[in-house]
């Protein structure tokens, strides 16, 4: 058996080798139309207070057309535990987001409003 897989292994660690620069192609329109439903899930985090658009009018603030570095920050600050009350939800919806997805969600919403 193990001079079966000596002599496989070769083979497998080359065919991998010339598999990887495929990988590194553009994405295809499939993965970036599950990147982009993706990144909607995580938005909906954000839905029931500020609203399906992030364009809800009343206490809580719009978020829709607001530039993405800024929403980036906030989000972050709230994570961090450096904005807002303490007592507010936020810091506690940011925390369950690594910060590539805090980004990918205020791009998100920063786009909504170019639309």
């Amino acid at each position: 058996m193990a001079c079966i897989l000596r002599a496989v292994l070769p083979g497998v660690a080359l065919a991998a080798g010339l598999a990887a620069p495929a990988a590194a192609q553009q994405p295809s329109q499939s993965d970036t139309s599950a990147f982009t439903h993706q990144v909607k899930v995580m938005a909906g985090a954000c839905a029931n207070c500020h609203g399906t658009d992030g364009a809800y009018a009343g206490a809580i603030p719009a978020i829709a057309g607001r530039p993405a570095g800024a929403l980036e920050a906030q989000l972050l600050a709230f994570k961090k535990g450096e904005a807002g009350p303490a007592n507010t939800v936020m810091g506690r919806i940011a925390k369950g987001f690594t910060d590539e997805e805090l980004r990918q969600i205020a791009q998100y919403y920063a786009a909504i409003g170019k639309r």
